[in-house]
Formats: structure tokens, C-alpha cells, sequence
């Protein structure tokens, strides 16, 4: 049993190396420039073993792209939406959705692959859409839609829930600018989690406005 559990630990030692090499290397030369080679050289692994946990180059661009640092992915726990209060469920979102944070240096070379991905494509983000933004998305809009107690889902609804995400997102894609005017924002793992809780408490705050807005309109058109 111990031997079973030190090949399994092994195992995914050598597959999580291979992660962690491929994302620095995706990232700084693109997935064409970067060979099978070199990454397992810099994992120090066999080339085989590239075959073996992923069948190919292709297959290890997509588990880099899909597996936030390295690590199986992590999606927000949309389902339990449904279940919460709003505060409780935005507060669930906004720690699920930085918590990639934590992991510094990882999260700058992911942000730099996605930018990446973006000018030389090779589909990934199209999966990504399609499996992890859109239903976090989605999920946010129906609790949108019931806490505000409106029979359909429109555009403004979406404006609203694309502001409330975008908040999260700029602390992504704009921790080069957050490190060189205020790094304690995203210095420490404690800091990330009280910049959730506040975002959280930011977006209730848009939400209670945008209720406020509609119910002018309502009077207004009476």
C-alpha cells in the first residue's frame, strides 16, 4: 500500500512538473516555438512522458491552458449559487475566482499565456469559454434575475454581471500596474481574501444600485 502511494505521489510529481515547465515555456515563445524537448528537459522528465500523461503537444497546451496553476481545474461551485444569499454567493464567487491568485509568479505567467493565446490562437480559449466563463457567467445572471425579481433576463443584466466580473478580472490582468502602485493589495494570501470579500461587498453595492435604477424607470413610465 505505502509502495502503491509513493509511484501515485511520484506520478503526479512528474506530471505536475511537466505543467509547470509547459506554462513557462507557452508563455514566453508561444505554443509553436515551444518544443516537447525543451520542456522536459526543464520538468526533468523523459520526453516520453509527455505521451504518456497527455498524448501530445497539443494535449499538454490544453491541460496548461485548462488547469489553473498547474493544478486540476477549479470551478467556481455554480450550483451552489442557487442556495446562497446574494452577499453569501458573491462572496463564494470572489474567493473562487482569485484564490489563483495566490500563487504569485504561476498567476503572472498564466495571465501571459492567455494574452498570448489571444494573438497567436489555437482554440484553447474557445473551450475555456465554453466550459468554465460562460456558466460562472450564467450562474451569476440567474441570481441577478431572482434577487431583482424580474421575469427575464436582459441586456442590462448582463451589462451588470460583465461589471461585476470585470472588477475580478482587472486585479488579473492588471497585476503589473497593481505591483508598481500599490503591491500589498495582492502582496499576501490574506490580502487576496480580504480583496474578495470586499469586491464582494463592491458588486452588492452596484447590485442595490441597479435596483434602484430600474425602479425609477418603473415609475417614470407609469
Amino acid at each position: 500500500m505505502v509502495k502503491n502511494a509513493s509511484i501515485e505521489t511520484e506520478t503526479q510529481d512528474a506530471r505536475s512538473r511537466l505543467v509547470i515547465a509547459a506554462l513557462r515555456l507557452f508563455a514566453e515563445k508561444g505554443f509553436e516555438a515551444a518544443t516537447t524537448r525543451e520542456i522536459s528537459e526543464a520538468a526533468g522528465a523523459n520526453i516520453s512522458a509527455i505521451r504518456y500523461y497527455f498524448g501530445d503537444k497539443a494535449g499538454l497546451y490544453r491541460a496548461v491552458f485548462n488547469e489553473p496553476m498547474g493544478e486540476s481545474s477549479r470551478q467556481a461551485n455554480v450550483e451552489a449559487y442557487a442556495s446562497l444569499s446574494m452577499t453569501e454567493a458573491l462572496g463564494m464567487f470572489f474567493r473562487d475566482f482569485l484564490e489563483p491568485l495566490k500563487k504569485g509568479d504561476e498567476a503572472r505567467l498564466v495571465m501571459k499565456l492567455h494574452f498570448r493565446e489571444m494573438i497567436e490562437p489555437t482554440g484553447a480559449r474557445q473551450h475555456e469559454i465554453g466550459a468554465e466563463i460562460k456558466p460562472q457567467h450564467e450562474a451569476l445572471v440567474a441570481m441577478l434575475k431572482k434577487h431583482l425579481g424580474l421575469q427575464r433576463i436582459d441586456v442590462e443584466m448582463h451589462r451588470l454581471a460583465f461589471a461585476i466580473i470585470g472588477m475580478a478580472v482587472h486585479f488579473y490582468v492588471g497585476q503589473e500596474v497593481i505591483s508598481a502602485i500599490s503591491p500589498q493589495v495582492l502582496s499576501t494570501p490574506k490580502a487576496i481574501d480580504v480583496l474578495a470579500k470586499h469586491l464582494a461587498g463592491y458588486a452588492v453595492s452596484m447590485i442595490e444600485g441597479e435596483a434602484r435604477r430600474r425602479a425609477q424607470e418603473a415609475i417614470h413610465e407609469q
